[in-house]
């Protein structure tokens, strides 16, 4: 039912969504399908997010788990969350035709594996076991590199004190976790090193902090964003540590019975979150009797990743 008076604020966080990995990734399966029209393949879902999938999946898009599901002479696109080595050789010895929509910062890690691999270094991943950035990651090289996902798992490594360690992190986790796991590694390990820069990407921080001084000013935090999606689940359970938060993928996931008796409600999205979608939950909040206030403006994001060469010229 649609209110007639305001009854609460509603507070944008800044920045919010789509970051340039996204952006790039999406881009590259749009400019596969204008160029070589439907079908082209995409390992894994291209990003975590299912408005995303399903809109790049009527274009033409097929999203598939497994290269055995990849028909001969297609075209084959790396999701944003990077493969393995051994997937990039398969690939390559069955003629594919290959376009990488690895996130550029996630690329960085990779290439980070392999020189503390040539180094001789044993590595260390901080990351969620199962999620497709930490399986890329840790197939970047033949050797067995250690999982940790919290300070438990850090506590149940073998002793590597003769050895030559290093830590590598996977890009989209919380930084307050990331850092509590890290002190427990430089604890039990004090000559471990780590990435000569912040392996956690540049937007996962910046809508961190966003949410975190949002969630300080309102009563309610609605993250939209996938379940799959670890950034986003990040964003709402660190908008958890001060207020009451929800992972939302649309306005059906919102419950009115959140609203009676809140003052201010901060919204955000993340990363891989489309802006129509946080258009039509503000339009559901503005139903409710809510306000949109003009929010502060935080770290700006200049940042914008170049197109593989082979699809530049289809670029609008």
């Amino acid at each position: 039912m649609t209110s007639n008076s305001t009854k609460f604020k509603i507070v944008l966080a800044s920045p919010r969504g789509f970051c340039a990995g996204v952006e790039r990734a999406v881009a590259i399966v749009e400019l596969a399908l204008v160029k070589y029209g439907a079908p082209v393949y995409v390992r894994h879902e291209v990003v975590h997010n299912r408005h995303v999938v399903n809109r790049l999946r009527n274009l033409g898009a097929v999203f598939v788990d497994e290269l055995v599901d990849v028909p001969n002479a297609s075209i084959l696109i790396y999701s944003a969350h990077g493969v393995s080595q051994e997937i990039r050789r398969k690939a390559q010895k069955r003629g594919l035709t290959v376009f990488d929509a690895t996130c550029p910062l996630v690329t960085k890690v990779h290439m980070e594996v392999a020189r503390l691999h040539l180094s001789g270094k044993t590595i260390i991943m901080i990351g969620h076991k199962g999620h497709p950035e930490v399986d890329g990651t840790m197939g970047q090289i033949d050797r067995d590199m250690y999982l940790v996902e919290n300070t438990s798992d850090v506590a149940a490594l073998p002793d590597l004190q003769g050895e030559d360690i290093a830590y590598v992190t996977q890009t989209t986790l919380s930084v307050d976790d990331t850092n509590e796991v890290v002190s427990a590694l430089r604890k039990r390990f004090p000559n471990i090193i780590g990435p000569r820069r912040d392996d956690i990407c540049y937007a996962t921080q910046n809508r961190q902090v966003a949410v975190k001084k949002l969630a300080q000013n309102c009563q309610l935090i609605l993250v939209v964003g996938s379940p799959s999606s670890s950034n986003s689940r990040r964003l709402q359970e660190v908008a958890q540590q001060d207020t009451n938060s929800y992972l939302i993928e649309s306005t059906q996931d919102i419950n009115p019975g959140w609203l009676p008796g809140v003052e201010r409600v901060g919204l955000t999205a993340g990363a891989s979150a489309p802006e129509n979608v946080v258009d039509e939950v503000l339009s559901f909040l503005s139903q409710q009797g809510g306000e949109l206030v003009k929010s502060d403006e935080a770290a700006s994001e200049p940042i914008v990743f170049s197109l593989p060469p082979g699809l530049t010229a289809h670029a609008s």
